[in-house]
């Protein structure tokens, strides 16, 4: 006490020897805290002390999110790095989060990837709430709207004012809003590469003719997803406008879309990916998408009409396919004389799904030779696929690595063949094949110790759901892979 009172007398006529000994003061009770701090750590208690705050974000940042919310409840320095570091928020929004929601955007402050969520039969938010969000998050760069029936145009045009300068993708499925709000989002965010759009009730319309087109706007869309959305071909000067379209995916929207298909790849020539699932298109359309030279992935799920005319002209327009699923109805003409021309053009074939294709040894022996670094290979739904086909790729296919063969004629006598052959299969599946026994798999599986075969078991679900999951896409989408 004496000591400290005499000290400021000393130092009273020099200002900065008092301001000095003030710092050597607060420097002190720094190392005092730091002592007390580590003698706990040695007590056995928290030993994330000594790790910055950034350190500790880092690791919150690996962690599911069940796990990241029960760390933000451990101590109060937790749940202020948690709620700083985290970037990815999805929130129910119903109606009466506006009431909550200042309190957790203030909480987490640096969100980028914001989902909001609501059902059918719940009250969601309104304009005004949605616009709150774009004011207080301005780092958004991912939003999803899902069942916010009230949302409305208007309410989607300010908030893409308010984001777009950041926002890089959106996707929004079951709301209100139409045209009018997916222009606005097009127009004023500059930076959008990638959208989806599902079952907008603002596309429900009498008389689409006289409705607002979609158009490009000033972004440049990498990625289009468009399912379940009536008038979805007004969607068309969007996709004819997007010079960088890499991936395009349209699903169930109804209407022809030859004519547009054939007008689309006239104006945009970029497209990577392309995939249709009951899609209203005939030999035409397909001769249209031939057009697209750079094409690598197509699906190719339940067209309305398709021949060997039509896969024959998309083998040979699109040369650098890596992948291709044809899904067609039994009734269908596509057989031999479309896969010899895939097997002709298509070298650079890495995976090949047929379904209700009629395929014999004729067409499937060129493909193994012809298409060397063909690895996974899905038969399905084939009378033409017998014992001698199966025998055909154990003879040829020498890079395949997985192998599906559902609802095809084959037996015992052509799973022998797989014993010696097809040398670099890992896994492979057999289902709805009534001639195939388990003493065949048996008898494959102790003569390959390292391959692994499912049959039709129902225990084994599971593990044929994980088993054939090609290139980090589950065939569980389509009807490939499943029943």
């Amino acid at each position: 006490m004496g000591q400290g009172a005499s000290t400021v007398t000393a130092c009273s006529g020099n200002p900065s020897r008092v301001q000095e000994d003030e710092d050597d003061d607060e420097r002190e009770g720094h190392r005092k805290e730091q002592d007390e701090e580590e003698e706990e750590v040695e007590d056995g208690n928290d030993w994330t002390l000594y790790a910055p705050d950034e350190c500790v974000a880092s690791v919150f940042r690996k962690l599911p999110t069940a796990d990241r919310n029960r760390c933000a409840l451990v101590c109060k320095r937790w749940h202020r790095v948690e709620g700083q570091g985290r970037q990815r928020l999805s929130l129910h929004a119903v109606a009466e989060l506006g009431l909550a929601l200042p309190g957790l955007l203030d909480r987490f402050p640096h969100i980028t990837k914001l989902a909001l969520k609501c059902d059918r039969r719940t009250v969601s938010i309104d304009d005004e709430t949605l616009c709150s969000v774009g004011r207080a998050c301005r780092q958004l760069q991912k939003v999803k709207l899902k069942a916010c029936k009230g949302l409305s145009d208007r309410g989607l045009e300010e908030f893409a004012e308010l984001v777009s300068g950041t926002l890089r993708k959106f996707s929004c499925g079951s709301c209100q809003f139409g045209p009018r709000g997916i222009n606005a989002v097009l127009y004023h965010c500059s930076n959008l590469e990638d959208l989806t759009v599902k079952r907008l009730r603002g596309f429900v319309m009498p008389n689409p003719s006289t409705a607002e087109h979609v158009l490009p706007g000033s972004c440049s869309i990498k990625r289009l997803c468009v399912k379940d959305l009536p008038s979805a071909q007004l969607l068309g000067p969007l996709i004819a406008g997007s010079k960088s379209l890499h991936t395009l995916i349209l699903s169930r929207v109804p209407g022809n879309w030859d004519l547009l298909l054939e007008i689309i790849t006239e104006h945009t020539t970029s497209p990577v990916e392309f995939h249709m699932e009951k899609v209203g298109v005939t030999d035409r359309g397909l001769k249209a998408v031939a057009r697209w030279s750079n094409l690598q992935v197509l699906y190719l799920v339940k067209p309305t009409e398709c021949t060997n005319q039509g896969l024959s002209a998309v083998a040979s327009g699109c040369p650098l396919l890596r992948k291709l699923h044809v899904d067609v109805m039994k009734s269908s003409r596509v057989g031999d004389e479309g896969l010899l021309m895939v097997a002709r053009k298509c070298r650079h074939l890495q995976e090949l799904v047929i379904i209700g294709v009629s395929a014999t040894s004729a067409s499937l022996s060129l493909v193994a030779s012809e298409c060397s670094r063909l690895e996974r290979l899905a038969i399905c739904t084939s009378d033409t696929f017998g014992d001698p086909e199966l025998s055909c790729i154990a003879d040829k296919c020498l890079a395949l690595k997985k192998l599906c063969i559902k609802g095809c004629p084959i037996s015992d006598r052509g799973m022998e063949a797989l014993v010696s052959g097809c040398p670099s299969l890992v896994k492979m599946k057999v289902k709805k094949c009534r001639n195939v026994t388990p003493a065949s798999v048996a008898c494959l599986n102790s003569n390959r110790v390292s391959l692994v075969v499912t049959l039709d078991a129902p225990s084994t679900t599971s593990n044929a759901a994980h088993l054939l999951c090609i290139g980090g896409r589950c065939a569980e989408r389509c009807t490939t892979w499943t029943g």
